[in-house]
């Protein structure tokens, strides 16, 4: 049994008449006999009575007659669906996000994206840099925004303009005064920090390790899940931290937060995608407001793949955020 079949047989089943079926389907008479016929066979009953030159829908055609429309209706919402989705008039799109990003960057790009595809629902789940990549990678979302190096098969990534990671403490603290501090000094107070899995604990780990210190001689007084915890610990006393730039602002704003000026590298932000599914049009449409100049697209994106990346099969997961 053929979608044309059933096609054939309810222009039959329409006109009672194998000539204006066939002129209905713009099929020869003989074309839409044979049609007919096959699909009796298929079936194993038989679907109209031909009495002379007439013909009537038996009890099986009568009955079959409503399920085929149903069938062929179902065929073409289908079909409208796909049109849809091809079109960007509907669809759906996961994405995962390491907290920074989600909290303090992706929301102005998601709402570019909503005012063009307004159709398109968003669905935003957080998670630190390990979990998001871990998402991409078992196809939980389509695409994973992470501050944190990542590297792992099947995954490729296209880095993204970024941030700065500042060392700030509260405004009592001794380093909030302006005196110099150096590298070697970080070990001598005590440190509120991201959890393990965190890009911001990794990249300040990494940064701490380029310049000879073991960050395992970091005296760690509270490890917290969530930026805005870390924050408010350090607000409060507890110790300095290494933030976002972007997480620290409005604490710097209202007084509560000293920068210290200790330089720490600028880092990217990576779009993660899993190198062997389908991507649809929805996600290819949001990687493409990615890549417009900042100008057009609000500084969303650079539009270069840093670094050579965007790897086919690019190498990415399993790191922190």
């Amino acid at each position: 049994m053929t979608f044309e079949q059933l096609r054939v047989f309810l222009a039959v089943a329409d006109e009672l008449h194998m000539t204006r079926a066939a002129d209905h389907l713009h099929m020869t008479q003989s074309a839409v006999s044979a049609s007919v016929a096959a699909l009796e066979a298929a079936c194993g009953v038989r679907l109209f009575h031909r009495i002379g030159r007439r013909i009537t829908l038996t009890e099986a055609g009568e009955s079959f007659r409503p399920e085929a429309q149903a069938i062929l209706a179902r065929v073409a919402q289908a079909e409208t669906v796909l049109a849809d989705l091809s079109g960007l008039k509907r669809g759906h799109l996961a994405l995962h996000a390491s907290q920074t990003i989600a909290n303090y960057w992706l929301g102005p790009l998601l709402h570019r994206f909503h005012g063009r595809h307004p159709e398109i629902t968003l669905e935003v789940t957080i998670g630190n840099t390990a979990q998001v990549a871990a998402a991409v990678r078992e196809g939980g979302a389509d695409l994973g925004f992470v501050e944190g190096d990542v590297d792992a098969e099947l995954l490729a990534k296209t880095a993204l303009p970024g941030d700065r990671l500042m060392l700030v403490v509260a405004t009592d603290h001794p380093w909030g005064r302006g005196e110099t501090v150096r590298p070697g000094d970080l070990l001598d107070v005590p440190f509120v920090l991201r959890e393990a899995g965190s890009g911001t604990r990794q990249i300040f780990e990494q940064s701490l390790a380029r310049q000879g210190i073991d960050p395992r001689r970091l005296k760690v007084a509270l490890e917290l899940p969530s930026n805005e915890a870390v924050i408010s610990a350090v607000s409060a006393g507890a110790g300095a931290t290494v933030i976002s730039e972007l997480v620290a602002a409005a604490g710097l704003a209202a007084g509560a937060l000293r920068f210290v000026p200790l330089a720490f590298p600028a880092r990217r932000f990576y779009v993660l995608r899993h190198g062997d599914r389908y991507r649809s049009r929805a996600a290819e449409a949001l990687l493409a407001l990615l890549r417009e100049p900042a100008g057009k697209a609000g500084g969303a994106a650079d539009g270069e793949e840093a670094d050579g990346e965007e790897a086919d099969g690019a190498r990415a997961t399993s790191a922190p955020r």
